[in-house]
């Protein structure tokens, strides 16, 4: 971590500098065969170049965190990286709109970046140093700017074809599938266009433009399969819902004597004088209370205290309702389910939500 941006951390990661390695000992003789005249100062240039790539993709993702969280999405990071650069969000985007426009910011960043980096190389004088440094920094940004408005995941425009799926259907997931696939052919293009485009034009195809076509296509499918897989998932979660997997309970006050208690089919729920409640009944040591002094016992004595938000709304279904019965099962592997006006309704186990949401996983790779 070299420091926070937009309150988030930014991440540089080592390999970002072997990837710039190999970028200036690849794009050093391109800069030779344009301006011979550069002797060593190629590799400079190349050199300059590659930083200017990363340079660029950091302001990409830059503006993906500041659009963010201007939007009100919270950053958990920045991330210089190998391949480029990422932003990781707290949360997914809300909204299609939301989703659509952080996506758009970090190629319209560097299309403005590459077109004043334009406007300064062509005033400057030919042959100069600061010349091909203007001239590498409005070719990356507009490399980075462009390509990654290509409408397929995982690049930024994929993300707006996934807005538009989900604003059109209603469903992310199904947006995430579309924009996936479009993500695979667009993989198979870049690897066609390296290979073919260079046999059309009748001449052999350049092994390091091969290379190159090979290494972003592979990137381009491998962030699209995984994209289709993890929106499988989520289809998949979409039929888990709380209420089909809670068990019925109802509320009694927490000096109630046991014999107060409904029939064995429905769960108890503990509620102290402010309706917050504090533990259910375990079935199993309310069984072995004799008939003759149940109404006696307080219901307390047979009780398993809950600790404080383990509350779960019984509205929520799929993605939501996993992640919701996640954070209350940090605290107690049994929960309360609540109606909207806050009502105990139901009991619910983690257990039974751990094996639905299996056999989902289980459901979505088929």
């Amino acid at each position: 971590m070299v420091g926070h941006l937009v309150g988030a951390p930014v991440v540089v990661s080592p390999g970002w500098a072997l990837t710039a390695g190999v970028l200036t000992l690849l794009l050093a003789p391109t800069v030779s065969a344009y301006e011979p005249g550069l002797g060593a100062g190629a590799y400079v240039v190349a050199a300059v170049g590659a930083v200017l790539l990363f340079g660029s993709a950091f302001f990409h993702e830059l503006a993906h965190a500041v659009v963010a969280r201007r939007r009100g999405v919270q950053v958990r990071e920045i991330a210089v990286t190998l391949l480029g650069g990422h932003t990781e969000l707290a949360t997914p985007a809300p909204t299609p709109a939301t989703s659509a426009v952080v996506a758009v910011a970090g190629p319209v960043v560097n299309i403005v970046l590459g077109g004043l980096c334009w406007l300064l190389w062509s005033v400057l004088p030919a042959g100069e140093l600061l010349t091909w440094f203007a001239a590498a920094a409005a070719l990356s940004n507009a490399f980075i700017g462009i390509f990654n408005l290509v409408p397929g995941l995982p690049l930024d425009g994929g993300r707006v074809l996934e807005a538009l799926v989900w604003r059109w259907t209603g469903r992310q997931s199904a947006g995430t599938v579309v924009a996936g696939w479009v993500g695979r052919v667009v993989a198979v293009g870049v690897v066609a266009w390296a290979l073919l485009v260079p046999v059309l034009a009748g001449t052999s195809p350049d092994l390091v433009g091969v290379a190159w076509g090979a290494l972003i296509g592979a990137f381009v499918w491998s962030g699209a399969s995984q994209a289709i897989a993890g929106a499988r998932s989520a289809q998949a979660l979409e039929g888990i819902s709380v209420v089909a997997l809670m068990t019925p309970a109802v509320a009694v006050p927490s000096g109630a004597g046991l014999g107060a208690q409904p029939d064995a089919d429905v769960d108890v729920v503990l509620v102290g004088p402010d309706g917050t409640p504090v533990a259910y009944v375990d079935r199993e040591a309310a069984a072995t209370v004799p008939a003759e002094r149940r109404a006696a016992t307080p219901v307390a004595a047979v009780a398993v205290p809950l600790p404080a938000d383990v509350t779960v709304p019984g509205g929520l279904t799929g993605r939501a309702a996993v992640q919701a019965v996640g954070r209350a099962a940090r605290y107690s592997p049994v929960m309360v389910v609540v109606d909207a006006e806050g009502r105990v309704v139901g009991l619910l186990r983690a257990q039974d939500v751990i094996a639905a949401v299996r056999g989902a996983q289980v459901r979505g790779r088929r």
